[in-house]
């Protein structure tokens, strides 16, 4: 099996002539809140409306959403872009969304964000340039916090939860999240889409696929970028961290990776004790001389929530009947 490859660092190629055909897809499922504002940032996009095309695809939205992408259409031809509403009802899940996009793409580059992400207007543009290198099959952009003022934000963004760095850091094999990531048209072909039963931990198998299988380079795109909202609730919070879990088993069981070491309770102890002990009255004395706040005297006990949830996820969850299937491109 060839080894995996990134390019991280790579200087950045010009933008002067580099316009390849671009398919954008969006799996959407409820999506009437963020929606909106997605269509906004697609539509305000700076790439050659003759070189991209945005295909929305709804995954059995029972809100808005139906209505909203109507509604989008009509924008898109008044502006002369093309926008696309496609469904995918047979499968709940954001990978078999995402297969039936990518089975109707007609560009060189297919481009994937999330309904509640907002691309800035040089995304696509800056997204793409990776690709001049014949080598790359697939470019992975940055995740950014949208502004926040709750205390789990605060947490989430001086964590860098979301940020690519952390992803494209794993000791495995680096990896994007599907939030923003642009890979090559032909390079399915020969890995295959998405398993279209997976709930999680989608965006690491294809990629890992891509790299392992494909033998294929990854490039990281740093200034494109996408924001996305964090978790403003705990509830939220801890499914996001369950998730996390459940995505480090299904991969355990797909790739062999080492599942994430749960914390053991004389460490919860231990850490807690010393946030008792040591943080809070430094904290304390900072936050009075304002250094600090009362989001850093939280971090430890958000922390240990987090990883709790993760270790549940991890513990509890199993690979799905039919998750480890491959769906292909339809030949002739």
């Amino acid at each position: 099996m060839p080894q995996a490859s990134m390019v991280a660092n790579e200087i950045p190629a010009q933008h002067t002539n580099f316009f390849p055909t671009v398919s954008v897809i969006v799996p959407i499922y409820n999506g009437e809140t963020d929606l909106p504002g997605l269509i906004d940032c697609l539509l305000g996009q700076t790439y050659p409306a003759d070189r991209v095309e945005y295909l929305l695809v709804d995954n059995g939205s029972c809100d808005r959403t139906p209505t909203i992408l109507t509604n989008a259409i009509t924008q898109a031809k008044a502006t002369g872009l093309t926008l696309k509403h496609l469904n995918e009802t047979q499968i709940q899940s954001a990978y078999a969304a995402r297969n039936t996009g990518i089975r109707a793409a007609t560009g060189e580059i297919l481009a994937f964000t999330d309904a509640d992400c907002y691309p800035d207007s040089i995304w696509i543009e800056n997204l793409v340039q990776g690709f001049q290198n014949d080598r790359i099959g697939l470019c992975v952009g940055e995740i950014k916090a949208l502004p926040g003022n709750t205390w789990l934000e605060c947490y989430a963004e001086r964590k860098n939860i979301m940020s690519q760095k952390d992803t494209l850091a794993h000791s495995f094999c680096p990896y994007g999240q599907t939030a923003n990531v642009a890979i090559r048209a032909c390079a399915f072909e020969k890995i295959g889409l998405f398993r279209p039963y997976m709930t999680t931990g989608g965006d690491a198998d294809i990629c890992w696929r891509l790299q392992r299988d494909g033998d294929w380079q990854l490039h990281y795109a740093q200034t494109a970028v996408v924001k996305h909202h964090h978790r403003t609730t705990f509830k939220e919070l801890y499914k996001q961290w369950y998730r996390y879990g459940c995505s480090n088993r299904y991969l355990h069981q797909l790739h062999g990776i080492k599942l994430t070491r749960p914390l053991m309770g004389r460490e919860v102890r231990h850490s807690l004790a010393r946030w008792i002990a040591k943080e809070i009255p430094s904290g304390l004395i900072k936050l009075i001389t304002g250094k600090a706040d009362l989001v850093d005297l939280a971090m430890t006990p958000i922390g240990l929530y987090c990883f709790r949830a993760r270790t549940l996820g991890q513990r509890e969850s199993r690979l799905p009947d039919k998750a480890a299937e491959i769906a292909w491109l339809e030949t002739d």
